[in-house]
C-alpha cells in the first residue's frame, strides 16, 4: 500500500485530514476526542507518580462519570502500551474510552522509558516491562474507591505479550484481554514472520558485545531508530512497520515514543517468549485481532497455548490491520463494546 494512501486513511480516520500533536493538549494526549479538561460529573484525568522498586514511574488515572470513592467501589483496568509507545497514545485511549464504561483505569510509562525513571534509557527487557503491569496492579489495588477483587488487565501490541506473562503469575487479575498481541521475544529472536532465524546467534553476540562494551567503556549500543524519510517508509517490508512507522511518527507522533532500545536488551528479550507457560493462565481471556493483521499469528498461536482457561475467546475486526485497531473509530468502537461486554461479565 503507497505512503500516501495510508496518510489519508489515517488522516480521514482522525477527524478531516487532523494531524495530532502532543503540545496541542494540557496532558500531551494524542488520540481522537482526548480529555482536554478535567470537568465535574465527567470522566477525568489524574497525572500520578509512584516507586516502582526504586523506579519512578509516570502514569495516567482516569477516573468515570460521577466519580465518588466514598459511596461505590469500582472495578479497575490497568492498559500496558506498545512497544515503543506511550501511555498518551493507544494506551490512553483505550483507559480513556473504559473509564467512560465506568471503570477506573491506569496507563503508565514502561520503566526506562517515556516519561517514567531509569537508566540506561530505552532498556527493553521483558522482565521490566512484566513487572510494570504488576507494579501498575499495585498501585491502582489501593487507589480510592477501587475494589481489589475486581482488577482486569487489558494489553495491546507488545503490552499485550507482557500482559500475557504477568497473568501467568498475577492473580490479582481476574480477567485478561489483548489487543494486536505482540509476542516480543519471538520476534526478537526469529524476526517479523520468523524471517530472521539464521541469524539469530550473530544478533545474540551483537549483544553480548553491547554489553561488553557498556561495562568496559560505558558506551551504550542502540538499535531500533526508526526515524524514516517517506521513501524509507514505502519500501518497509510489512504493514506493521509501515502503518507504524506513520502512526508513531506522523499522525499520533509523541515526543517520548520511539523504537529505539538498547542492543543489550536483546539478550533478555530473545531468551523470553509471551507463550512460555501460559497455561499458567486460567482466568477468562479474550484476544482480539484484526483479521487483516499480519501479525495474526502470534495472537492465534498464544490462544491455541493458551490450554489453563476454558473460558476464552478469540475476537477478529473485520478489514483491520495491526495499527488500524489502535485509531479507526469504527474498530475501536467494536473493541471498546466488546471488552465492555467481557470485564463486564468477568470482573
Amino acid at each position: 500500500m503507497k505512503l500516501k494512501t495510508i496518510l489519508i486513511m489515517a488522516a480521514s480516520a482522525i477527524g478531516f485530514g487532523t494531524v495530532l500533536h502532543a503540545q496541542d493538549n494540557p496532558w500531551g494526549l494524542v488520540y481522537e476526542q482526548a480529555i482536554t479538561e478535567n470537568v465535574p460529573g465527567k470522566v477525568n484525568i489524574h497525572p500520578v507518580k509512584y516507586n516502582l522498586d526504586g523506579i519512578e514511574i509516570a502514569a495516567n488515572v482516569y477516573t468515570p462519570a460521577d466519580y465518588n470513592p466514598n459511596e461505590k467501589e469500582y472495578p479497575a483496568i490497568i492498559v500496558a502500551h506498545p512497544n515503543g509507545g506511550t501511555k498518551e497514545q493507544v494506551a490512553g485511549l483505550f483507559a480513556q474510552r473504559m473509564a467512560e464504561k465506568g471503570y477506573i483505569t491506569i496507563a503508565a510509562d514502561a520503566s526506562y522509558q517515556g516519561a517514567s525513571g531509569g537508566e540506561p534509557r530505552h532498556t527493553d527487557k521483558s522482565y521490566f516491562r512484566i513487572n510494570d503491569i504488576h507494579g501498575m496492579a499495585d498501585y491502582i489495588s489501593k487507589y480510592p474507591g477501587v475494589d481489589p477483587q475486581r482488577i482486569g488487565a487489558f494489553g495491546i501490541c507488545g503490552g499485550g505479550g507482557y500482559t500475557l506473562g504477568a497473568a501467568k503469575s498475577d492473580k490479582r487479575f481476574k480477567a485478561v484481554a489483548t489487543l494486536s498481541m505482540f509476542n516480543s521475544g519471538r520476534v526478537r529472536r526469529n524476526g517479523f514472520m520468523d524471517s530472521a532465524m539464521p541469524t539469530i546467534q550473530q544478533r545474540l553476540q551483537d549483544a553480548s558485545d553491547a554489553r561488553e562494551k557498556r561495562v568496559t567503556t560505558g558506551e551504550i549500543v542502540f538499535t531500533g531508530d526508526m526515524n524514516l524519510t517517506d521513501e524509507e517508509i514505502e519500501k518497509l517490508p510489512f504493514d506493521l512497520y509501515r502503518e507504524g512507522a506513520i502512526y508513531y511518527n506522523r499522525t499520533h507522533a509523541h515526543p517520548n515514543s520511539t523504537f529505539r532500545y538498547t542492543m543489550e536488551s536483546l539478550m533478555d528479550l530473545m531468551t523470553w517468549d509471551a507463550t512460555d507457560q501460559i497455561n499458567l493462565i486460567n482466568v477468562p481471556l479474550l484476544m482480539m485481532a484484526g483479521n487483516q493483521a499480519d501479525t495474526f499469528y502470534m495472537t492465534s498461536d498464544a490462544f491455541e497455548k493458551a490450554t489453563g482457561t476454558t473460558d476464552k475467546e478469540l475476537f477478529l475486526i473485520p478489514r483491520a490491520t495491526h495499527i488500524q485497531t489502535y485509531y479507526v473509530p469504527e474498530y475501536v468502537d467494536q473493541e471498546v463494546n466488546k471488552l465492555t461486554e467481557f470485564f463486564g461479565k468477568k470482573l
